[in-house]
């Protein structure tokens, strides 16, 4: 076990105190009016961190606080531990972003893409090119999640048992060639739709490393960190420290609902979603991206392979909102964010919904859990609760707004940087293949 503390004074940090006093009381009145069961919020400078705050309950009904070794489903934040573990695995040369997915995955051989018709009876054609390893860090693949309700494949999704991503009693393994059954939405590479696309890359871990993802993770990623909670199950000793998980109810307020089945090792290793970790781990896997892959003598991955991870890699340098499968992702926050390889990325600070530096990278959980890196600010920030939103709240865009008003030494906006966060792949390592 490891709390995560303060290190240096918000003022050495360039932090206005009286700033991030709002940003606490701000967050604190959505605990005390029953919004929030309670949360964990922290801010770092040049990797130290500089505030530091824990507030409200891990468990309502049992009265017990949210504290800094606390225990969180981090749902999605999986996804770039995942990216990271592929990446690990591309630099060994045992895989290739360019590699076809079905080099690996056999089920993937002879997709089908979406033409017409609604779910069951739809018309499908051979897809006119293979999905790539590429395809799935990016999210371009084709995939999708069930639970959107805006395609026919969708709804084959749901058909297929789907609905929470696996069919009940599956594992990584069959779950990911029963997705490779099912149509894709569009042509690989064409469009941009979150999907369960980092299962697919969690089996590919899998399947090229030889070893089980949680396996994998643990001893490539998270002992060598050290990062001694996070994974995909929780043990007697941690089950204290698991923060109860909450969603939102119709008439207001949260109530608790179920979560990951955490007691026990999963039958199903989610690369998507699976992992729980503290608010330390967190910050130890950020400080790993912000510093480019090393962290205290340890090297996971170079310093050009996060350079690449952490840049735009949609075509022409769009936005989500551009490249993103419609009406999904046609939503404003997606003004101004690219994808790089797992994390999504600033591209645009002037046209994003709330105040972030260009090429600020990071990810987000459903259980309202978040981590960024700002690398022009030296800056990173993670926001830890458990509450499922039935719709779309402003928890993140008023965190970051608040986290701007603490810079006490923001740079005004600068030109885009040549070849930065806007640019693509293509660097000359990555192209050679195997």
């Amino acid at each position: 076990m490891a709390r995560l503390r303060q290190e240096t004074d918000p003022d050495e940090a360039g932090l206005d105190r009286g700033a991030l006093e709002r940003l606490d009381a701000h967050f604190a009145r959505e605990v005390d009016a029953g919004r929030l069961p309670g949360f964990l919020v922290a801010v770092a400078r040049g990797g130290r961190v500089a505030h530091l705050t824990a507030y409200g309950r891990r468990d309502v009904a049992a009265g017990l606080p949210v504290e800094a070794d606390t225990l969180f489903r981090i749902y999605s934040m999986t996804k770039p531990v995942t990216a990271v573990a592929a990446l690990m695995l591309v630099e060994e040369g045992r895989l290739s972003l360019d590699d076809p997915v079905a080099r690996h995955l056999p089920a993937f051989a002879e997709p089908r893409v979406y033409v017409s018709g609604e779910a069951p009876d739809v018309t499908t054609r051979p897809a006119a090119g293979p999905v790539l390893v590429r395809h799935l860090m990016t999210h371009t693949a084709g995939l999708t999640f069930a639970f959107y309700h805006a395609h026919p494949v969708d709804a084959l999704y749901r058909a297929a048992g789907l609905e929470s991503s696996v069919r009940p009693g599956a594992d990584l393994a069959e779950t990911v060639d029963l997705y490779a059954s099912l149509p894709l939405q569009f042509e690989p590479g064409t469009q941009w739709n979150y999907s369960v696309a980092s299962n697919v890359l969690g089996r590919l871990v899998e399947v090229v490393s030889g070893r089980p993802l949680d396996v994998f993770c643990a001893e490539r990623i998270f002992g060598p960190l050290g990062m001694p909670d996070a994974g995909f199950e929780v043990t007697d000793e941690q089950a204290d420290r698991l923060a109860e998980l909450y969603g939102e109810q119709d008439g207001g307020g949260i109530a608790p609902v179920p979560g990951l089945p955490l007691r026990g090792r999963p039958r199903f290793l989610s690369g998507s979603g699976g992992l729980v970790a503290s608010a330390y781990d967190v910050h130890r896997f950020s400080e790993l991206l912000r510093r480019r892959g090393e962290l205290d003598g340890v090297r996971l991955l170079a310093p050009d392979t996060v350079d690449l991870m952490t840049r735009n890699h949609l075509p022409g340098g769009a936005d989500l909102r551009a490249f993103g499968s419609r009406p999904a992702h046609d939503e404003p926050g997606n003004d101004g964010v690219g994808f790089g390889l797992g994390v999504s990325v600033v591209t645009d600070p002037a046209r994003t919904q709330a105040p972030s530096g260009l090429g600020t990278y990071g990810w987000s959980g459903v259980a309202t859990t978040t981590f960024w890196v700002d690398p022009g600010r030296d800056l990173t920030v993670q926001f830890l609760t458990q509450v499922r939103p039935r719709s779309s709240h402003t928890v993140f865009r008023d965190l970051k707004r608040l986290v701007h008003e603490a810079l006490t030494d923001r740079p005004a906006p600068g030109p885009r940087r040549p070849g930065g966060a806007g640019g693509g792949p293509g660097a000359p390592v990555w192209s050679a293949g195997r």
